[in-house]
């Protein structure tokens, strides 16, 4: 079973999201701190993280690279509400090896983008 750790400090989408993905076999982590996030990780590592960009405690980019310090390679998706102009996210994000997903797109798009990155 493929283990996801979800960041984000909304509870209602670590609650919609994760459910979610449950029900399609995942095991779902959902924090809402990074200081959760980086517990999580240390304790056993995902094959993915999902992560929001703006976080209350912290920046999501700065998040994921403290998370990905013990694992670089995991896969990302950084899932905002935060729209990017595609030349700017593709910049930023492409260096990074992070997929960026809008919070406002289907549920049927993230778990496309999930599926992609955790299948072996």
């Amino acid at each position: 079973m493929k283990r996801i750790l979800h960041l984000d400090d909304e509870a209602d989408i670590r609650e919609i999201l994760g459910a979610y993905l449950q029900t399609l076999g995942y095991e779902v982590v959902s924090v809402a701190t990074p200081t959760e996030a980086l517990r999580e990780v240390e304790r056993t590592p995902p094959h993915l993280i999902i992560c929001d960009l703006q976080l209350e405690e912290s920046d999501g980019l700065e998040a994921i690279e403290r998370l990905r310090a013990t694992n670089p390679e995991v896969p990302v998706i950084l899932l905002t509400g935060v729209l990017l102009a595609p030349h700017v996210a593709e910049e930023i994000l492409q260096k990074r090896r992070i997929v960026y997903v809008e919070k406002t797109k289907p549920l049927n798009t993230i778990v496309d983008e999930v599926r992609r990155l955790t299948t072996d």
